[in-house]
């Protein structure tokens, strides 16, 4: 008779997405880097929002939803990565706004089951000649749509 692993928790919200620690993320102490966590949670939206057809190709003009900037992001630590290897970032958005928003984060475990870190991230989409606040197009906001996380 063989055991069955646990099931991997089933998320009521966002998405969870693979990413992978290499042994150069990792400090002095054999811990990741509390610098590579940002990264690698950007790597992961990047590819989901890339998933959904918006990426930046090089030409801010171009880049629509893509042209936007951070002004604010938070991250706590909760358990040391010690090895390098398969792991996820688990994605959502709290708040949807006119021009920016609020994303939800945990770096966890490839199966979701344990958290390292978690934080939000404050996001304003720009205008790419003035670099003042734009509105997120009606098809960036239906993507954003489905990654909200419901209101308890």
């Amino acid at each position: 008779m063989t055991a069955e692993a646990p099931a991997a928790p089933a998320l009521s919200h966002g998405r969870l997405v693979p990413v992978t620690v290499h042994f150069d993320d990792l400090d002095a102490l054999g811990l990741l880097h509390n610098a590579r966590y940002p990264v690698l949670v950007e790597r992961a939206w990047s590819e989901l929002w890339a998933g959904e057809g918006f990426r930046f190709e090089g030409d801010w003009a171009a880049a629509g939803d893509a042209c936007n900037a951070v002004k604010e992001l938070t991250i706590g630590y909760e358990a040391p990565v010690t090895r390098p290897g398969a792991y996820a970032v688990h994605l959502w958005l709290d708040r949807l706004g006119t021009t920016g928003l609020t994303y939800g984060f945990r770096f966890c475990s490839a199966d979701g089951v344990t958290t390292y870190a978690r934080g939000t991230r404050v996001l304003v989409r720009l205008d790419s000649g003035t670099l003042r606040p734009a509105p997120w197009s009606e098809a960036f906001r239906t993507a954003g749509r489905a990654l909200l996380r419901p209101t308890e």
